[in-house]
């Protein structure tokens, strides 16, 4: 396929990528009803049974991709201590299935959207994932003989002092300008912007001699910031994508700290944290499912126990939050963002500490 024909490819995709989002989920939906295994003397009693989860899930997603960290942040908290208060409790791996299946669609919809959206600098995001690759595979291959509850405290340490940060640090960025106004409407050149086949709207990237990258968004706000600090990014993503690996979520909350610190606009630092950490998540997945084998007294996921009649509710709000997300992260100013991270990073902190000291099964 020709450089010409894959740019096409690229732009329609991204163009009705809402129509392949909300597919996917309704498509895997009809998947498990029709074809997954389920306790003998199933009726539709069972598939509505946990009918609630649509709205705390959705919520959820909306929360955590607005902010560009990892899904199972706020849904394996609300598994462990919220669920059992309106159900029953749950077993670890359940825990992890259900965290994986959801996240995974509502990741891969926000990345989407936020790529559509012009938000994403793909060359940032590839160079983070490229470096915290290792830590990712290596902190999931871990997971498997280091006690969880020290990894938990660990990591609560972590978002407290994440917390802290985005609370008296010097994050405060200007806000995007209208300068896109002059924009083609496919990333032409009119405001000295070269083309960029994969963005709609107006939208365009440029670098100027000095090293200052311009970046219109599909709304036409204009965001300017350089690549420098990389040392400092890549410090940040190693030690989360360690966590990623380890608890499944990690590199987004301790990453997009390190994008503010160096001054990447805070919603170019949010659109890009999604791909990093939807890539790595993934990874992260298939290590921590097939990956068991290959350390002892390592275990695998199994399709089996699955409770079906809860992610036929999780996954299509996780997608749709997922969708949302880019419009909300677009509506509120960067100090709203800036505090509700903070005030996130606090809660779930909290929340580790409590399963690290026992009180998980």
């Amino acid at each position: 396929m020709s450089a010409s024909s894959t740019q096409l490819v690229q732009r329609e995709f991204l163009r009705h990528q809402h129509l392949f989002v909300f597919a996917a989920p309704l498509v895997f939906v009809a998947a498990v009803a029709l074809a997954a295994p389920t306790p003998e003397g199933t009726g539709l009693s069972y598939w509505l049974d946990y009918w609630w989860l649509f709205p705390f899930f959705l919520l959820g997603a909306t929360i955590v991709n607005t902010v560009g960290i990892s899904g199972s942040a706020l849904f394996v908290p609300f598994l462990i201590f919220i669920f059992p208060l309106l159900a029953h409790p749950l077993e670890p791996e359940t825990l992890v299935k259900v965290g994986l299946i959801s996240e995974s669609f509502g990741l891969s919809s926000s990345a989407l959207a936020f790529i559509q959206y012009g938000l994403v600098d793909r060359r940032l995001g590839l160079t983070l994932v490229l470096g915290a690759l290792p830590f990712v595979v290596g902190g999931a291959l871990l997971s498997f003989v280091i006690p969880e509850p020290l990894f938990h405290a660990l990591l609560a340490l972590a978002l407290v002092a994440a917390a802290y940060l985005m609370f008296t640090a010097n994050l405060g960025h200007e806000e995007p300008g209208e300068d896109g106004a002059d924009v083609a409407t496919d990333g032409g050149t009119d405001a000295g912007l070269p083309d960029d086949d994969g963005k709609l709207g107006p939208a365009g990237v440029g670098i100027d001699d000095a090293g200052t990258v311009t970046r219109v968004d599909r709304g036409g706000d204009t965001y300017t910031y350089t690549w420098s600090g990389y040392l400092e990014r890549f410090a940040n993503y190693a030690v989360g994508g360690l966590f990623q690996g380890l608890a499944g979520f990690g590199i987004g909350e301790l990453g997009i700290i390190s994008k503010l610190r160096t001054n990447v606009p805070v919603r170019v630092a949010i659109g890009t944290n999604h791909v990093v950490v939807a890539t790595t998540a993934i990874i992260a997945s298939i290590v921590h499912v097939f990956g068991g084998g290959l350390v002892p007294g390592g275990h695998s996921l199994s399709l089996a126990t699955t409770p079906w009649n809860m992610v036929v509710f999780t996954v299509p709000a996780t997608a749709l939050g997922g969708q949302i997300a880019p419009y909300v992260s677009n509506a509120l100013d960067t100090e709203t963002i800036k505090k509700g991270v903070a005030v996130l990073f606090a809660v779930i902190s909290v929340a580790l500490f409590l399963m690290a000291a026992g009180r998980t099964v």
